[in-house]
């Protein structure tokens, strides 16, 4: 297993739709491997094959609830079902997000309180969770990043500028820059 470097928003891959997996193989294996060590390492919750580089649509999550129940796994090929989205501004408090693709930065975004994550795992086996909370939300944005979407292109307008201004304040949005988890001195 290896921590890789995690891209940062304004490379394409992160821009642009996954394809679907269709090798499950040795290779898989190791990426998946190396996404849970680079996950915790960073840390985080979530981790999508695109923010490593790698166009395919997987992703990791290791998120443990209020009842100390531990949600971990690989969705590979998932598709997400979700409640309506509450209308209303999103609340700073409970509602920030952040990104291993943004480093350092949270931003408050409105999810749906529910949903249902379909998937298959390394052995092809299918699978189903119902989410609510933070769980939803979580399956929610490692899902974006598999159609190319990031959270802050979800954000209502005064903190989509905000959070715009910051990526250019850090000299991101253009294409190549990454950061290692435990290597490189940024946080998630």
């Amino acid at each position: 297993m290896a921590v890789l470097p995690i891209h940062i928003t304004g490379n394409p891959v992160l821009h642009a739709r996954a394809s679907e997996v269709t090798e499950f193989d040795a290779g898989l294996a190791t990426l998946v491997a190396d996404m849970y060590e680079t996950m915790a390492a960073a840390p985080g919750v979530g981790l999508a094959a695109p923010q490593l580089g790698v166009p395919l649509r997987l992703f990791v999550f290791n998120w443990t609830d209020d009842d100390e129940k531990l949600w971990r796994g690989v969705a590979i090929n998932p598709e997400l079902w979700i409640s309506p989205t509450p209308t209303g501004e999103a609340d700073e408090e409970s509602e920030s997000e952040g990104c291993l693709s943004i480093p350092g930065e949270r931003f408050p975004l409105r999810r749906a309180e529910l949903a249902i994550l379909r998937g298959v795992d390394l052995d092809r086996q299918p699978f189903e969770i119902k989410a609510e909370g933070w769980l939803a939300r979580i399956f929610q944005h490692e899902f974006d990043h598999l159609d190319g979407v990031l959270y802050v292109d979800r954000l209502e307008h005064k903190h989509a500028r905000t959070a715009a201004k910051t990526i250019r304040k850090n000299g991101w949005g253009v294409p190549d820059l990454s950061w290692t988890p435990g290597v490189d001195d940024l946080e998630a």
